[in-house]
């Protein structure tokens, strides 16, 4: 049986992904960030941590605690985190702060609490929650996008120096899920948009309202996905959910390819001559 630490088990895909882990005999132990939380089970061990990945301390400090219930840990999933949408320039400093402590510096610190663990079992499995919005984001998402990003390249990285060590790194980046990620309780949106923006954030935003509900992706089919990855010999660096993922992250890299051909010339400028 494999043992999880999931972040954020109370709704969307950490729910689901809670879930079908207990449904395989497995042990979870889920954060919540506040008040009691049921998920009916059969099968399986549920621990269940209150934690506020806000306090940089409390998200060190629950990890660390995980193994101290477990003992060893197969499988952390640094899946909690929340969106902002709207106008780069109309985004709070407190907006972004908040953002970044819970969508990047908390997956940190737990990865940086957990590895010297890790190290000892010679083994384990970091799977890092992005968004299709850190490969390929949409118009007023730059604050969210910078945080996905981070977080891509922080498992890009991370892979690198402890693959050698046993511990494997998955960065997965879904795209739309059916789950109430588009509603206030995931999504906050920047202060009041100013009439220059109507026809680039007023549209995005109106489409993005438009989607709630209607998602193509299916949490429980993604997390029966991840299960499978787990399992895998040899599970990807990278992972794409979702038919709209695809579509987006093909089409960025089609962007990323041709410009990178228009300007090869100049890239290839700024070197030294050969021999100099």
């Amino acid at each position: 049986m494999t043992t999880w630490f999931i972040t954020g088990i109370s709704r969307g895909l950490g729910k689901a992904l809670a879930a079908a882990a207990l449904a395989e005999g497995d042990t979870v132990i889920g954060t919540v960030r506040t008040g009691s939380f049921e998920l009916d089970h059969d099968r399986g061990t549920l621990h269940l941590l209150n934690v506020d990945l806000v306090d940089g301390q409390a998200a060190a400090a629950s990890i660390a605690k995980a193994f101290e219930i477990a003992g060893e840990i197969d499988v952390i999933v640094n899946n909690a985190g929340y969106g902002l949408l709207g106008a780069l320039e109309k985004a709070s400093d407190a907006d972004v702060e908040r953002l970044f402590a819970v969508d990047v510096f908390a997956p940190f610190r737990i990865i940086r609490t957990a590895l010297p663990y890790l190290r000892a079992q010679r083994r384990g499995h970091i799977i890092n929650i992005t968004s299709i919005a850190g490969r390929a984001p949409t118009t007023g998402s730059a604050v969210y996008a910078a945080a996905k990003y981070a977080l891509e390249g922080l498992s890009s990285a991370l892979a690198l120096e402890i693959a050698p060590l046993g511990i494997k790194v998955t960065a997965i980046a879904p795209g739309a899920f059916r789950t109430d990620f588009l509603s206030s309780h995931s999504i906050r949106k920047s202060d009041a948009e100013d009439a220059a923006y109507a026809e680039t954030i007023g549209r995005s935003s109106a489409a993005f309202d438009s989607v709630a509900g209607r998602q193509l992706g299916n949490p429980d089919l993604a997390a029966q996905v991840i299960i499978s990855l787990v399992r895998a010999d040899n599970p990807p660096l990278h992972l794409l959910l979702g038919s709209d993922a695809l579509r987006r992250a093909r089409s960025k890299l089609d962007q990323i390819v041709d410009e990178i051909d228009a300007w090869e010339t100049i890239t290839r400028s700024t070197d030294f001559e050969k021999g100099e």
